[in-house]
């Protein structure tokens, strides 16, 4: 049994999309043009993007954000993620899902690998994108704070 959580990844062309919009893949395994599986070590924070249409439009516009957990720890069930992850953000409906994915884009402006920003900004943006409020910024100061945090609760 691995300690890793997997997420398959499907694209069929105008119907699904499943992709990962960040995070640190460990493995990669190619199942055939269309699937593949990454898995991601326990810990590991990454963006799961699923979108799915039919003849009619769009029906699925979700994202989520998740902490990858070891083999044994509690965590919420995701479709297409084993054994699912913790949930740091999880928004559907394409004008939060779009926003999320500005909020990534500015996290990357700043230098700052999305992967590596802090899960308490994550939870704050789901709980104001939730209430159709706007989140605060994530800053280069906030980030610095959180590295600081991490050494302090090492030493």
């Amino acid at each position: 049994m691995s300690n890793l959580t997997q997420v398959e990844l499907l694209w069929l062309e105008s119907r699904i999309e499943n992709r990962i919009r960040f995070g640190r893949v460990a493995e990669e395994r190619i199942l055939d043009r269309r699937r593949r599986v990454l898995s991601f070590a326990p810990g590991s924070m990454f963006a799961f993007v699923r979108w799915m249409s039919n003849d009619f439009g769009t029906v699925v516009s979700r994202i989520d954000i998740l902490r990858a957990v070891a083999t044994g720890q509690r965590c919420s069930t995701v479709p297409y993620v084993r054994p699912g992850g913790e949930v740091l953000l999880r928004l559907s409906g394409w004008p939060k899902v779009e926003r999320v994915l500005q909020l990534i884009d500015a996290v990357e402006a700043l230098g700052i690998d999305p992967a590596d920003a802090a899960p308490d900004y994550w939870h704050h943006a789901h709980n104001r994108l939730s209430v159709n409020e706007i989140p605060r910024p994530y800053t280069r100061s906030r980030h610095q704070a959180w590295l600081h945090r991490g050494r302090v609760m090492m030493s």
